[in-house]
Parts: C-alpha cells; structure tokens; sequence
C-alpha cells in the first residue's frame, strides 16, 4: 500500500462562528448627558465582547427638528468623541456619522412605500412630539423619523438593536417593514429583536422623574452633563427631588429615589438591595452626598479623555472617515440586493 493511501485527509477546520451584529445610533442634538453614557453608550462598549457592533451619530435624525448648522456639526464630533472616551473601539466596533453614508436616505425611499401611514400615525414619539401642533406645520421627516431608523438598522443586516423602552415600538415597526418587504419582494433583510436593558437603561430627569433625563429640559438642574465640572455635579445631585418620607428605598411610590438608586447602582455595578441596605437609619442627604462622588469619580475619566480627543481633531475624523468606508461597504451590498429585488435598473 502506498504511503499516499495510507495519508489520512486532514480534518477540516471549523469556520469561525458570525458573532450576532448590532445597530444603535444616537441624535447629535445637544448637551451630552448622564442619560445619553448609561442608557446607551456603557451598553454600547459592554456589547463589543459579544457582538459585531455598528454605532452611528445619526444627524439626519437630529435634523427633524431645526438645527444651528454650527452647533450640529460641534454636537456631532462632541458626541463621537463621547463613544471614543467611553470605550468604544474603531478597530473593533464601525464608528460613522449617518450622512456620510447616502445609502440610509435612499433605502428610506424605498421602504416608506411599502410602510403605511397608518403605523406611523401610531408611533408614540410622533404624537408626542405633535400633541400641541396644527397639521399644517408638522415636518414631514417627524413624521417619516421612524422609517429612517428602520433602513439605518436594515441596511446592516443588523441582529439586534439595543434601544430603550420608549425606542421598542420603532424596532417593532422596522420588524413589519423587514418581513413586509421580504414577503412581498424575496428576502433582503434581516429580521432585527430589540435588546432592552433593564438597570440604567432609561435615567429620568433629576427634577422631575416622571420626565426622561433630556438635554431640551428646562433647567440645567435637570440632568448632569458629561462635562460637567465635579462641583456642579455634586450641586446638581444635592438639589434633585425626593419623594416624601426619609427612608432610602426603590417602589413605584418613590420614583425619584427608585431614579437615584438606580443611577448609583448602574456607576457603582452594586445591586440596588444592597444600596439601600447600606443607607437604612440614614437620610437623603448621606446617600445624595455619596452619590455625587459615584458619578464625579465615573465622569472624570471620561471628561479627561475628551479633552485629549479635543487636542487632537485629526484622530476622530479619521476614525469616522475610516468608519464610513467600512458602514458603506456593509450597506452598498444590501442596498444593491434590495434595487434588485425590487426591479430598478443596475447602474451601468
């Protein structure tokens, strides 16, 4: 017997398995807030271990309502070094500004007709935001925001997207859109879940707890800013509301506390129990007090790297120059099966 026959064939190595991608985006539209790195952003760089993970700046969202075109582009870098400081990592997640990838637009087109006026009507947000408003002067793109958030999570073939609770509506939205489309044309898309993370993940104003922490909010006193310097942020936590009585707990009957504790157990990584347990026999004014060093000691090395990111103006647009080239590769390949698809002529 030859030495060739009695060679066994070399087993053939596994393919490494696709880790699940993800899509989320934030609006550049204004003071960068505690809000905006616990509800979104420490998910977003927790997510990197297990995902294949696309963030975006999305300013055609911001742009739904009326912008100062120099503060747009400010709010925009601002909160892309906010991502960078955080610990989101170009080389391991795609980091881009939603404009410089023309695809989100056009894939919106398409997908608004076969989306019906009737869901987007529904839509939480949009009666919300259009409560008080006459018809006449309503926005289009307000009304069309969620069929843009759509295409911007199709467009990647994106698993899954992490979203907060007032957000799950529009991923369920982007859901009937995907299956729609697929049934009615051959399948493109992927059919997103919404991730919705229970600790931290919707922070509420600090004067009112009913009302989502905003940077639109009246007053300054409403929310800590990123940047905001370690006195302020100490003041701001001293004066924020409470509920009646002394005890430091969580319920439905204490919001305010249930907000606070909730801020504090999402910086500290301890569970609420505990927390509460620590400061039984002791008042609001002990367990404000500690809280405003949790989120000064959170905030500080964050606010440092910014400044560094601030010194160098060359290394965020690189990162977002070479983030479009990677987003736009992803979605030039599905926006070419959806043209075909649909029957639109292949660009010679």
């Amino acid at each position: 017997m030859s030495e060739a026959a009695d060679k066994q064939p070399e087993a053939e190595a596994p393919r490494p398995e696709r880790r699940p991608r993800v899509f989320s985006g934030i609006q550049p539209s204004g003071t960068l807030h505690l809000g905006n790195y616990l509800g979104a952003v420490r998910n977003w760089v927790d997510m990197q271990e297990t995902h294949d993970c696309v963030y975006c700046a999305v300013d055609l969202h911001a742009i739904t309502v009326r912008q100062v075109r120099a503060e747009l582009r400010r709010n925009t870098i601002d909160l892309v070094n906010l991502f960078l400081a955080s610990g989101v990592d170009p080389e391991r997640s795609i980091v881009f500004v939603q404009s410089h990838v023309p695809a989100h637009a056009e894939l919106m087109w398409i997908l608004n007709t076969i989306t019906y006026m009737g869901e987007l009507r529904r839509m939480t947000q949009y009666k919300d935001k259009t409560a008080e408003a006459e018809g006449e002067s309503i926005a289009v793109g307000l009304f069309d925001y969620p069929v843009l958030m759509a295409a911007d999570i199709l467009l990647y073939r994106a698993d899954a997207v992490p979203v907060g609770e007032d957000q799950k509506q529009h991923v369920e939205l982007t859901r009937d859109v995907a299956e729609r489309f697929n049934n009615a044309f051959g399948k493109a898309f992927v059919v997103p879940e919404p991730i919705i993370r229970a600790g931290g993940a919707r922070v509420m104003s600090l004067d009112d707890p009913t009302k989502k922490m905003s940077k639109s909010a009246g007053s300054e006193n409403s929310y800590v800013a990123v940047m905001d310097p370690p006195d302020v942020i100490r003041r701001k936590i001293k004066r924020a509301v409470t509920d009646s009585g002394a005890e430091v707990r969580g319920g439905p009957d204490k919001p305010a506390l249930t907000n606070l504790l909730d801020i504090y157990g999402a910086l500290a990584g301890e569970p609420v129990a505990d927390i509460e347990r620590r400061y039984e026999g002791k008042g609001y004014a002990d367990f404000k007090a500690d809280l405003g060093e949790v989120v000064v000691a959170a905030l500080t090395p964050i606010q440092a790297r910014i400044k560094e990111l601030e010194a160098d103006k060359a290394y965020t647009v690189d990162v977002l120059k070479t983030g479009a080239d990677r987003a736009e590769a992803i979605a030039s390949r599905t926006l070419a099966k959806v043209r075909e698809r649909v029957g639109l002529v292949p660009r010679p």
